[in-house]
């Protein structure tokens, strides 16, 4: 049997009541963009990542190559009503705000001036899900950046997506990190590889050539990409 209630937040009520009151009014369910404007979250994976949770939990049922394919399972969702679990629920869900603190270039390095990574306010964060990333981390650790530029596309990372990062001073050969070409003071998202006495900053786009640097002293690791967060785009 499902484990209905458990874990079940306020975000994912919001999404049941809305799809309820949508489905009533339309005679079909709502658009994921439509959830995501409804309920207040800029990212369609977050969107989906709750979604999931519902089905897991039995309170959905989705269709994944079928707009629109979600079915409310109505016995399941007025059961949760009616012992007043959506109602009652006032505890604050495991959503942590992890701080946007800049751009990076995934294209060709450019030139990036100190103010960049002070661009966004100290009110710019993105809400994330504890349970969306690995346990171990520490929260102290992690920090935000917007992608600039389409490198990284063929690994799933566009322009204007954001990457949740950690802290790190080194990489291992293959993962994805954002570096400081401390020499030409420039900033870029690649795979990082180190092959003998040279560093290889790889790109994710087959159009793209790899960015190869001879002095290993020259390159400052910042950050390893846990996860990338799509954002929508913004309506016309």
């Amino acid at each position: 049997m499902a484990k209905r209630s458990i874990g079940i937040g306020p975000r994912h009520t919001k999404i049941l009541i809305y799809m309820e009151k949508y489905q009533k009014q339309f005679g079909y369910p709502p658009s994921i963009r439509e959830i995501c404007e409804e309920t207040s979250i800029s990212s369609t994976s977050v969107v989906n990542y709750y979604l999931d949770q519902l089905e897991n939990w039995g309170y959905i049922k989705r269709e994944k190559n079928i707009s629109r394919g979600i079915t409310m399972i109505k016995d399941v969702f007025n059961k949760m009503i009616d012992d007043g679990i959506a109602p009652a629920i006032e505890r604050i869900e495991d959503l942590i705000r992890i701080p946007i603190v800049g751009r990076i270039v995934a294209g060709l390095p450019v030139p990036v001036p100190a103010s960049d990574f002070n661009y966004f306010d100290s009110e710019s964060a993105i809400d994330i899900a504890r349970s969306m990333l690995p346990q171990r981390e520490k929260l102290e650790e992690l920090f935000a950046l917007e992608v600039q530029g389409d490198s990284m596309i063929d690994a799933m990372v566009n322009d204007g997506d954001v990457i949740i990062m950690k802290r790190a001073r080194d990489a291992v050969n293959g993962e994805m990190v954002a570096v400081w070409l401390i020499d030409k003071d420039e900033t870029t998202l690649k795979y990082f590889y180190k092959e003998g006495g040279r560093i290889r900053l790889q790109p994710a786009n087959k159009t793209m050539q790899p960015i190869i640097i001879d002095d290993p002293r020259s390159v400052q690791v910042q950050g390893k990409v846990l996860m990338v967060v799509r954002r929508l785009p913004t309506a016309a």
